[in-house]
């Protein structure tokens, strides 16, 4: 049974009580689609994470063959040297969407657009061309999974959150509010009845008297 609020009994506190049964309510029913929203956006992210998973495998092993076969060409230490010349400033950059209220990250690789490479084509192979596209993809992958994996961290955080404060309105508040009124409106009906029965009773005296 749905606890009855201590409150004064009187119409106005019954007033009250179902203005704040309404806000009640409709607060419910804003949350509830809410978490239908971020439900399904949860869900929509959770396979695109699971194939961002799948991306982001394959492409590191494609990278892991790659440099297997450009080393066996060129040697390990060769071709760490012409990979380190072509490394430059990599910038992710951070920004958000807004899905449903919640704030949502959203991650970007940038790579600089060169012309050319920094190591030297005259003293490499396509080999090494294939190592440093092959490590870009793998830079891009992980990129996307952080931002995918992230997203459904805060969007699970957000989705707990919402559906504790849609219980504790659907079975606490709600209720109790609704059986206070209850009692309120019952201990009212009575009142009312006493008086007709003190009013009656009040009129058949007064026409004993008056006979």
């Amino acid at each position: 049974m749905a606890r009855i609020l201590k409150v004064r009994p009187t119409k106005i506190e019954l007033v009250k009580l179902k203005r704040r049964l309404g806000l009640s309510e409709r607060v419910k029913k804003i949350l509830k689609d809410r978490l239908a929203i971020l439900t399904l956006e949860f869900i929509d992210t959770a396979r695109r994470a699971i194939v961002a998973r799948r991306n982001t495998a394959r492409a590191v092993e494609r990278a892991v063959k790659a440099m297997a076969l450009a080393g066996g060409y060129h040697g390990s230490l060769q071709l760490e040297k012409e990979l380190a010349a072509s490394e430059s400033g990599v910038t992710v950059a951070v920004a958000t969407d807004n899905v449903a209220g919640v704030r949502i990250p959203s991650l970007k690789l940038n790579l600089p657009e060169a012309a050319l490479p920094g190591y030297s084509l005259a003293h490499t192979s396509s080999l090494v061309d294939e190592s440093a596209a092959a490590g870009r993809e793998v830079l891009q992958a992980i990129v996307e999974l952080a931002a995918l994996q992230r997203s459904l961290e805060v969007m699970g955080a957000e989705i707990r959150r919402t559906k504790r404060i849609t219980n504790a309105l659907e079975y606490v508040v709600v209720p109790s509010l609704e059986s206070t009124i209850s009692a309120l409106a019952m201990k009212f009906e009575e009142r009312d009845r006493e008086e007709k029965a003190r009013l009656k009773h009040v009129k058949v005296q007064l026409a004993r008297k008056g006979a």
